[in-house]
């Protein structure tokens, strides 16, 4: 864990009074994160219920590789969106950022908390998207503020989505 700094507790409390906000559709907080699975196959097929016995399934498996589920969480409302993707790289997380802000054409702001991992980041959106639209309307160098590395949970990032679930330039504005 981070030295408990006074930047560190700042960035700390910045997220939880993000959370603290009431609900309000026009500036949904939603919570980003991404998980690696493992792909595993049957070895043997399972065996169906009967009466009087239970489907069985044999615990051994072929492993398949690995995957990466992204999840978005909008807690006050209720929502969650999965995204499986076949790694988590930099495109992948451009994709999800992409499909939140068409997600939410009503939203001014969304309010978007997600840790530090190095893909999160405009580069991201700009290397799918390119300068432009990535930069369209965010307005600022940095429209959101990030926790030390270690603060377990989170960076808020805050942007406008789009009017429109058409228009390309939402994603922009979620990184810098």
């Amino acid at each position: 864990m981070a030295e408990l700094n006074e930047e560190y507790i700042a960035k700390m409390e910045d997220v939880l009074e993000t959370y603290e906000q009431p609900y309000d559709p026009k500036e949904p907080v939603v919570c980003l994160d991404e998980k690696p699975v493992t792909l595993h196959a049957d070895v043997r097929p399972a065996s169906p219920a009967a009466p009087g016995r239970e489907a069985r399934q044999d615990n051994e498996y072929e492993r398949r590789g690995t995957a990466n589920v992204f999840c978005a969480v909008e807690p006050k409302a209720g929502r969650h969106f999965t995204y499986p993707t076949p790694d988590r790289s930099a495109v992948e997380f451009a994709q999800v950022a992409f499909d939140l802000a068409t997600r939410y054409p009503e939203a001014e702001t969304i309010h978007l908390v997600m840790d530090n991992l190095n893909i999160h980041r405009r580069k991201s959106l700009t290397d799918l998207l390119g300068e432009e639209i990535s930069a369209a309307k965010s307005g600022t160098d940095s429209p959101f503020t990030t926790h030390p590395p270690t603060a377990a949970g989170s960076t808020r990032r805050k942007s406008k989505s789009a009017s429109s679930p058409g228009n390309a330039s939402a994603p922009g504005e979620f990184l810098t």
